[in-house]
C-alpha cells in the first residue's frame, strides 16, 4: 500500500507543469522577469541572423516570454510569463513605452520527460493585433492571426504568410533560434503583476497608451534594449 502511494505521488507531481518563475506572492519576481525579459531581448538582438532588422522595425509591440518550460508525463503543458512593450501613442508611432505584464499558456500532448526552458519572442505587427491582446485574452490563430518569423539578414520578410499574419513568432532553446508558431496557445495580460509592478491597480492599455504610470528601472532595462536596436517605427509598417 505505502508503495502504491508513493507511485501515486511521484505521479502527481510529475504530471504538473513545470513553471520557471519564482513565487508570484514575493514582491520582487515580476521585476526578475522584467529583467529576464530584458537580457533576453538584448541577446538576441545582438546577433544579426537572428531576428530581421526590417521586421522589429515594422513591429509595433514586442512580447518577450523568458524560460519558458513545459514537462509533464502524458498530457504536456506549458506555461510562462513575461512582457509586452509598445510604441507608445494611440497609433503606436511612438518612442517604447512602459511593459505590460503578460501571460501565456500552450498546451500540447505526448510524453515530454525533462522541462526544456525556451525564450519567446513575438513581435505584434498591426494595431488590431496589439490591442487584442491587451485586452483579453486572446487565442493565437483564432483570434489573432500567427506566423513563425523568417530570421536571418537576408531573409524574405515579404512572404505572403509574413504580410498577413498579425503576429510574429521566434524561439531559442539550447542556443538555437528559429521562428515557431504558437498557433493554438493563448495569451492574456496579467493584472495582478502589473499591480505589484506598479504599485496600483492599472490595465494593460493604460499602460501601454497612456501615461499613467511611470517606466520602472527593471521595465526600462528592457525598453532602452529596444530603444537601441529599433528607435522609431518603419513607416511603411501594416
Amino acid at each position: 500500500m505505502k508503495k502504491l502511494l508513493s507511485v501515486l505521488c511521484s505521479f502527481v507531481f510529475t504530471a504538473l507543469p513545470i513553471t520557471s518563475y519564482s513565487n508570484p506572492a514575493r514582491p520582487d519576481s515580476d521585476t526578475d522577469r522584467l529583467e529576464n525579459c530584458a537580457e533576453v531581448m538584448h541577446e538576441i538582438l545582438d546577433v544579426p541572423d537572428d531576428i530581421p532588422q526590417n521586421l522589429l522595425d515594422k513591429a509595433k509591440c514586442v512580447i518577450v516570454l523568458p524560460s519558458v518550460i513545459k514537462g509533464a508525463v502524458f498530457v504536456g503543458g506549458s506555461y510562462g510569463r513575461g512582457a509586452m512593450v509598445c510604441r507608445s501613442a494611440p497609433e503606436f508611432k511612438g518612442p517604447w513605452g512602459a511593459p505590460a505584464m503578460m501571460r501565456w499558456e500552450g498546451g500540447s500532448f505526448g510524453l515530454q520527460l525533462g522541462g526544456q526552458a525556451t525564450d519567446f519572442v513575438l513581435l505584434i505587427m498591426n494595431d488590431r493585433g496589439a490591442k487584442a491582446i491587451l485586452h483579453d485574452k486572446v487565442k493565437l490563430g483564432a483570434d489573432a492571426s500567427i506566423a513563425a518569423g523568417p530570421v536571418g539578414r537576408d531573409a524574405e520578410a515579404d512572404t505572403d504568410v509574413t504580410m498577413r499574419a498579425e503576429i510574429l513568432s521566434y524561439s531559442r532553446s539550447r542556443g538555437l533560434f528559429g521562428g515557431l508558431s504558437l498557433e493554438g496557445s493563448s495569451l492574456r495580460p496579467d493584472n495582478d503583476a502589473d499591480q505589484i509592478v506598479y504599485g496600483k491597480a492599472v490595465s494593460a492599455e493604460d499602460i501601454v497608451l497612456t501615461d499613467k504610470v511611470p517606466t520602472t528601472p527593471a521595465g526600462q532595462k528592457l525598453v532602452d534594449v529596444l530603444e537601441k536596436h529599433s528607435p522609431k517605427l518603419d513607416s511603411a509598417s501594416k
